[in-house]
């Protein structure tokens, strides 16, 4: 039907105060015996000036302002806080929250949010009486107003639904400069990034911003840098040995700054470094009354994630894990070539019927490989199907394979059948990626690997030793932007690299010559908010990013070594 009349909501026109030097400027009923003021705001920064007014016949003042996410209220006079008293928590938090105050009577009170748990009173010694203007976020550089100078600086954020004696203040009226003052706003727009979406922290950083940035706390991921990036513990036991460790239990990180994360491993460092990996079954288990039907079936967990194993399998020179398998009338395989009685699982769950000291495909035990068996008929020992213990002992070492996940024994159905297996912790030692040098003879003499790529973050470490006094060690070009890493002088490293921003450096300074023929070690990081660069135990050096300045490196070309 028809509408004879309607109620029109109220415009909300909020502000964005864009600095620390913005502020608004609004007048107020002066000389009242109560003060009663109401906004609403949102905010990043932890600390910041919401609201400042000076009182009536006093010198004193009344001061709002954000503390450690918390509302304060401060009421002085030159030399004397009168009252104190705060209200709320995680305030900072980007969402809107409601404040009010109110003064009056010797009496003083702030409420947050609308809710009596957070809301704060307190009593005060004198009357007092409103004052002439209010200062929303800030006050002017210029003008007497020492009080508004604070420690904790002007709010950067946003305000809106601002009310003064009961009277909500038309934000348009302001902005057409018709009623108050103000100073570097933006009015009718809530300009508040979140600047933790998308969140650049990597590896389970929590990210945490302010008006101008976000921050990276790596507390328990076992990473650190600005974005939570550079893994603090080794990619292996051999790093570890190389810094001069002995053996022990170690974290290792076996894909340095990729996704994986830290585990626990022991170091074996007295001759060779081997890393041992354990598992949950260690101790010798005896297995009966198993068969085809009703097989003894046994799974293998490891103190790592099976990409964690991979990645540590594929990093090492050798790997190599003992099997041992006990007997008595249980047979591994019915006869040769035919069909097994007894299996294993690696990693990419094949099935395997080889076992310890033998090879792949062959299906046979160490002592068919080296013809040595009890029974020269069988490739296992085991297979002689005899009425006392023998074994099938080795180690298998096929990395592709390993570790052994899962071992399923059906032949021990029989009388006076009996089985017993052992499965030995996963061994790996030497570092492939550690030890993998290369000589550049000539000028000219070079690598070349495809394009490097790191848009948002990257890592590069390497050693090298040289007696020239200058050269570059990588470099990477695309269009405009590009990354290189070169020894400008004999006693300085610079890595440069352009993302957008125009070229930067960050430049590391030794006091004693860098080609001397000795080893030393190059460690570059380049994430969007800082690039640094470390060289030996030498302090690092960092350049900070432009808070809202490119942030991809973009790459097309090959990427040069030497």
């Amino acid at each position: 039907g028809n509408i004879s009349f309607s109620c029109l909501e109220p415009q909300v026109v909020p502000v964005t105060f864009l600095s620390s030097s913005s502020y608004l400027a609004l007048p107020g009923p002066s000389g009242q015996d109560e003060v009663f003021v109401s906004f609403q705001f949102r905010t990043w920064n932890k600390e910041g000036l919401l609201l400042y007014s000076k009182l009536h016949r006093s010198s004193g003042g009344f001061l709002l302002y954000l503390s450690d996410g918390k509302v304060k209220i401060n009421l002085h006079k030159p030399g004397k806080v009168l009252s104190d008293i705060t209200a709320g928590a995680g305030l900072n938090n980007g969402q809107w929250h409601s404040v009010s105050v109110s003064v009056k009577r010797n009496r003083i009170s702030v409420v947050v949010d609308n809710e009596v748990t957070s809301s704060a009173h307190a009593s005060i010694p004198l009357q007092i009486y409103s004052g002439d203007v209010f200062y929303f976020g800030g006050c002017p550089s210029s003008g007497n107003i020492s009080e508004c100078n604070t420690s904790f600086g002007g709010f950067q954020g946003c305000m809106r639904l601002i009310s003064i004696g009961n009277k909500a203040v038309d934000m348009i009226s302001v902005q057409q400069n018709g009623f108050g003052n103000f100073s570097d706003l933006q009015i009718d727009l809530c300009g508040i990034r979140d600047r933790c979406l998308p969140n650049y922290c990597e590896h389970g950083g929590v990210c945490s911003q302010s008006w101008n940035s976000f921050y990276c706390n790596c507390a328990n991921t076992g990473y650190k840098g600005a974005t939570c990036h550079y893994p603090i513990y080794e990619q292996s036991c051999e790093a570890y040995k190389h810094r001069g460790n002995t053996s022990g239990f170690y974290n290792i990180d076996s894909d340095g700054s990729g996704p994986l994360g830290p585990f626990l491993v022991y170091c074996n460092m007295t001759d060779a470094t081997w890393t041992v990996i354990q598992h949950n079954r260690t101790n010798l288990t005896r297995v009966k009354s198993a068969n085809r039907e009703n097989p003894h079936t046994v799974f293998f967990k490891y103190s790592a994630s099976l990409d964690q194993l991979q990645a540590t399998i594929n990093h090492a020179e050798h790997c190599e894990q003992e099997l041992a398998y006990h007997c008595k009338k249980s047979r591994l395989l019915d006869k040769p070539g035919g069909v097994p009685l007894s299996w294993w699982i690696g990693r990419t769950n094949e099935t395997h019927t080889y076992w310890g000291g033998s090879l792949p495909a062959v299906q046979k035990c160490a002592c068919g490989l080296e013809g040595r068996c009890i029974d020269s008929q069988h490739y296992c020992n085991c297979d002689a199907d005899r009425d006392e213990w023998t074994n099938d002992t080795g180690f298998l070492s096929y990395k592709e394979h390993l570790p052994v996940t899962e071992i399923v024994i059906t032949d021990t159905h029989r009388p006076n059948s009996e089985a017993a297996y052992q499965l030995g912790p996963l061994l790996c030692r030497g570092d492939r990626t550690f030890w993998n040098s290369a000589s550049f003879n000539t000028e000219t003499s070079y690598l070349h690997f495809p394009t490097f790529h790191g848009e948002l973050s990257a890592d590069v470490s390497f050693f090298f030793k040289t007696t020239a006094s200058s050269g570059v060690f990588l470099e990477n070009l695309g269009i405009q932007d590009f990354i290189r890493i070169e020894l400008s002088s004999p006693s300085e490293v610079i890595f440069s690299f352009d993302v957008g921003n125009g070229p930067n450096e960050v430049i590391v300074q030794s006091l004693t010559s860098l080609n001397d023929n000795q080893w030393h070690y190059v460690k570059a990081e380049r994430n969007v908010k800082e690039a640094s660069l470390q060289i030996d135990r030498l302090p690092q050096r960092s350049h900070s990013a432009p808070p809202d300045g490119h942030i991809r490196l973009q790459l097309n070309s090959q990427l040069f070594v030497g």
